[in-house]
C-alpha cells in the first residue's frame, strides 16, 4: 500500500476515521455486487483518494461487513494495527438516509465538551463527514430506494482506549474515530521534530523574518487566511513540538513569530507545556477557570470549568454566556506572557486564535 523504499521515520500513515470510511464503502460496494472487493479506493479528507486492503468481506443482500486494519506509518501509537471494521444494513424505504453507529469498542460520550452528542458514539465531526461521503459515492444506486445503516467497530477497541486519555474525557468503552486529513504524520518521531526545525530554518530564508506555526492543518489554513502576505514556506506546522519550533527560530533570528491554534493546545503552552501531545500532560482546567474569573464570568460556572477535563468545555460555556471572544483573547494574552517569559525579548509573538471551524475569535500581541 505505501512504498517501502521511504526513509525510515518519515513513513505516513492514516487515520482510524480514514479507515474507518474505507471499510465502510468496501461494504456498500459488497451490497452492491453481491461480494466484498478485496481492495478498495477511498476518499480521504483532504480529497485524496488512497486504496486499501479490504478483509473478512461478507455480505447477503441485505447486509455487508468489512474490515481495514490501521496502518499507523512511522507514528506507532496505541492504535496501530487496530481492525477498523463496518457492518451496513440496506433501511428499505428509507431513501437518501445514511445513518451512522458506534459498535463494540468504538467509544461513548458521557460528557460535554467534545463537540459530539453526549450518549453518541466517539466518532469525530471529519470522520463522520468522511464516512458518509464515502458510503453516499459508492451506494447512490441502493440510496435512490433504501437507507443505509452504517455500525464502525473496533474488536481491540476496549483494550486499546486504556491507553489513552479516553476515560478521563469521558468516553467510555472504547477508541475515539479521529483524524481531520485522513494521513497519520509520524508527529512522535524524531523524523517529524526535525522536518519542524527544518521548515523554521527554510522560512529564515524568505526575507520576511517571520515564521508562523501552526498545531495542525485547520489552524494553518486560518493562519494563511490571516496572514496573506506572507510566502507559503513561513508556515509550519509544528504539530506538539513548539519548544523545537521556537528554539529554531531564535536561532534563525527571525524577528516574529506568529503561533495560530485553537483552545485546547493554546491552553497547554499558557500552562507552559513545551511539547503538547495528548498524552503529555493534561489540560489545566483550573487556569481556564481563573481566564474565565479575570473576564467576570459566575463562580459556578468557573467551578464547573475547573471540574471539567477539556478546555473545549470552557469555551462552550463562555459561548452561551457571551463572553467567547473576551476568553479567548485573555487566553491569548496568556499565552503570550507564558512564551515571553521563556524567550525574553527574542521576538515579537502574535497569537491568533479560531475555532473549530477555523473561524477567528481573537488575537494578542508582545509587541503593544
Amino acid at each position: 500500500m505505501m512504498e517501502k523504499t521511504v526513509k525510515r521515520g518519515t513513513r505516513t500513515g492514516f487515520t482510524t476515521g480514514a479507515c474507518s470510511a474505507a471499510a465502510a464503502r468496501a461494504a456498500v460496494l459488497g451490497l452492491l455486487d453481491g461480494m466484498v472487493p478485496p481492495t478498495v479506493e477511498a476518499l480521504l479528507p483532504n480529497g485524496q483518494r488512497v486504496r486499501f486492503d479490504v478483509n473478512d468481506g461478507l455480505c447477503d443482500g441485505r447486509s455487508a461487513h468489512a474490515m481495514v486494519i490501521k496502518d499507523a506509518g512511522d507514528d506507532p501509537d496505541c492504535t496501530d494495527k487496530a481492525h477498523l471494521t463496518a457492518d451496513v444494513l440496506r433501511l428499505p424505504g428509507a431513501a437518501g438516509e445514511v445513518v451512522l453507529l458506534g459498535g463494540f469498542g468504538v467509544g461513548t460520550v458521557t460528557m460535554a465538551g467534545l463537540g459530539l452528542a453526549v450518549g453518541g458514539p466517539a466518532i469525530n465531526p471529519v470522520p463522520r463527514r468522511n464516512i458518509e461521503d464515502n458510503v453516499r459515492e459508492a451506494g447512490t444506486a441502493l440510496l435512490a430506494s433504501d437507507g443505509l445503516q452504517v455500525t464502525i467497530s473496533v474488536p481491540q477497541g476496549l483494550e486499546m482506549a486504556k491507553k489513552t486519555l479516553n476515560a478521563r474525557l469521558g468516553i467510555l468503552g472504547g477508541i475515539s474515530i479521529l483524524g481531520t486529513t485522513g494521513i497519520v504524520k509520524p508527529y512522535s518521531t524524531a523524523a517529524y521534530r526535525a522536518s519542524v526545525v527544518q521548515g523554521v530554518e527554510v522560512a529564515a530564508t524568505t526575507g520576511s523574518d517571520t515564521v508562523v506555526l501552526t498545531t495542525g492543518g485547520r489552524t494553518e489554513k486560518f493562519a494563511m487566511a490571516e496572514l496573506p502576505g506572507l510566502p507559503e514556506p513561513c508556515f509550519v506546522q509544528m504539530g506538539d513540538f513548539l519548544r523545537y519550533a521556537l528554539d529554531a527560530a531564535v536561532k534563525a533570528k527571525l524577528r516574529r513569530v506568529v503561533i495560530g491554534g485553537m483552545v485546547g493546545k493554546l491552553t497547554k503552552i499558557a500552562q507552559g507545556e513545551t511539547i503538547t501531545h495528548a498524552n503529555r500532560a493534561e489540560v489545566d482546567t483550573d487556569l481556564l477557570a481563573a481566564i474565565a474569573a479575570s473576564i467576570g464570568a459566575p463562580p459556578d460556572e468557573c467551578a464547573a470549568i475547573a471540574a471539567a477535563e477539556t478546555a473545549r468545555f470552557a469555551a462552550e460555556r463562555m459561548a452561551v454566556l457571551g463572553l467567547i471572544d473576551a476568553f479567548h483573547t485573555a487566553l491569548a494574552r496568556q499565552v503570550v506572557r507564558t512564551v515571553m517569559g521563556r524567550y525574553p525579548n527574542r521576538f515579537r509573538l502574535d497569537v491568533l486564535v479560531c475555532d473549530f471551524d477555523g473561524k477567528k475569535l481573537a488575537e494578542a500581541t508582545s509587541h503593544e
